[in-house]
């Protein structure tokens, strides 16, 4: 029974961090973009020259990257938090959605732009030579064009967030925070102001929620 309790609480430990760092990690990526108000959406060059010699841009990426498991586990919850409730398959489809967008993210990450900080090590010279082929993957040309995937993260967690809001599982402030974040997050690059303040929306939301797991005082 003992180890039943301890599983049990570093499930929900871990639950509770990710709740907490998901929404940070958007936020220092989203921060760490050049030129934040310099409004105007950009096209596949644009994006790839913003990235050249950009390590921050790298290291935010990589975060994202690597964040994208969180929301996956974020997903999961809400699932298991409407399950018992009237709108259970809101949050069922929600979660199947989010979580395939979740991994979406990651290979658009993993595809555009660790692949850009791999390209660091070029000479100007030889990135040149490799422009014809970045351009066609920035496109999302051939089956690249799976990425736009990643959509579905945010069609997900909207149903999830309508359904959190309509079941009242969550207290309404945060369902609506987090639907006016996951609404405006996937705003295109370029704009990223707006995805930053999305992201700080969602912060406030679940940062406390995270901490109220982590400390067991959830309902």
């Amino acid at each position: 029974m003992s180890d039943i309790n301890s599983l049990d609480s570093v499930k929900r430990i871990g639950t509770g961090l990710s709740f907490i760092v998901f929404p940070l990690v958007f936020v220092f990526a989203f921060a760490g973009h050049p030129n934040m108000f310099n409004f105007h959406f950009f096209g596949p060059e644009e994006l790839i020259f913003r990235a050249r010699g950009n390590e921050m841009l790298h290291f935010g990426h990589a975060l994202v990257t690597l964040n994208t498991g969180l929301l996956v586990v974020v997903a999961l919850h809400f699932m298991k938090l409407l399950g018992k409730s009237s709108v259970a398959w809101a949050g069922f489809i929600g979660g199947v959605l989010a979580v395939f967008g979740s991994l979406m993210l990651a290979a658009d990450k993993g595809a555009l732009c660790l692949t850009m900080s791999a390209l660091e090590t070029l000479s100007d010279s030889e990135f040149s030579n490799v422009m014809p082929g970045l351009l066609a993957m920035f496109s999302k040309e051939g089956w690249l064009v799976l990425i736009w995937g990643l959509l579905f993260l945010p069609i997900g967690f909207t149903i999830q967030a309508i359904a959190l809001l309509k079941s009242k599982a969550i207290p309404r402030w945060q369902g609506i925070l987090f639907l006016i974040g996951i609404l405006f997050i996937g705003t295109p690059d370029g704009v990223e102001i707006v995805n930053l303040t999305a992201a700080i929306l969602m912060s406030v939301a679940f940062v406390p929620y995270g901490i109220q797991m982590i400390t067991n005082k959830t309902k």
